[in-house]
């Protein structure tokens, strides 16, 4: 993954956690600047056997917790996004296309992302 600064072990570790996960596949389906309540939204979404309207405020508030305090500065640190926490905005950049095509082969093996990742 030459130009990315990321090796392949760097992705694999990005790509460890299931929200994350997450997050990369709708990034990647889209290809456009995200809110992190739409992020968050599309996690809950996934990772939940009911529908949004019946998850708990409480869980709705902790996953939008974890993906504003730990999971999108993980990836705006590899650089990955580009981060406003302002606006609540989360922009794939240029390396994120560049390792697109080998984070796409990870995301494509993972049952939990079984079907298309939709917001």
């Amino acid at each position: 993954m030459v130009g990315t600064g990321l090796d392949f072990d760097a992705v694999l570790e990005l790509c460890a956690d299931t929200e994350r996960r997450i997050v990369l596949a709708v990034l990647a389906d889209e290809r456009r600047p995200l809110t992190l309540d739409d992020l968050t939204k599309t996690v809950v979404k996934h990772t939940h056997d009911t529908p949004l309207a019946d998850v708990s405020g409480e869980a709705v508030t902790d996953v939008k917790i974890r993906l504003h305090h730990a999971h999108v500065p993980r990836l705006e640190a590899a650089g990955l996004v580009e981060y406003d926490p302002e606006r609540g905005l989360v922009e794939p950049t240029a390396a994120f296309d560049r390792i697109e095509p080998h984070l796409s082969a990870i995301l494509d093996a993972d049952p939990v992302l079984a079907g298309a990742i939709a917001l």
